[in-house]
């Protein structure tokens, strides 16, 4: 099943009706951010992977969103390469981070 949300506690209720396997998140959603959302989730639906895909290449993000437990941070202009192995990897267990990041 496949779902789109337009903010971060629309994305939070989501995960909490459908416990996905995976899920693709952005850093700048409206109401409450990627960051916080993934907090949020990791409490709902502990077992659902996070893959963060965004603009935001900048370091201390990136580091913000793999301490909230997300399995990988891939940069959407690298996204036609590295989307599908970071989900790959995602539902195995290692995170892959983004080549394009500091």
């Amino acid at each position: 099943m496949v779902a789109e949300v337009g903010d971060g506690l629309e994305a939070v209720q989501k995960v909490r009706e459908l416990k996905p396997d995976l899920i693709l998140l952005d850093i700048g959603f409206p109401k409450l951010d990627g960051l916080q959302a993934a907090s949020r989730i990791r409490q709902v639906a502990p077992a659902t992977a996070i893959i963060f895909l965004t603009h935001n290449s900048d370091q201390d993000v990136r580091e913000a969103a793999l301490r909230t437990g997300a399995r990988g941070y891939v940069l959407k202009a690298n996204a036609a390469k590295e989307l599908l192995p970071a989900i790959d990897a995602a539902l195995r267990g290692p995170s892959l981070v983004s080549s394009g990041t500091e």
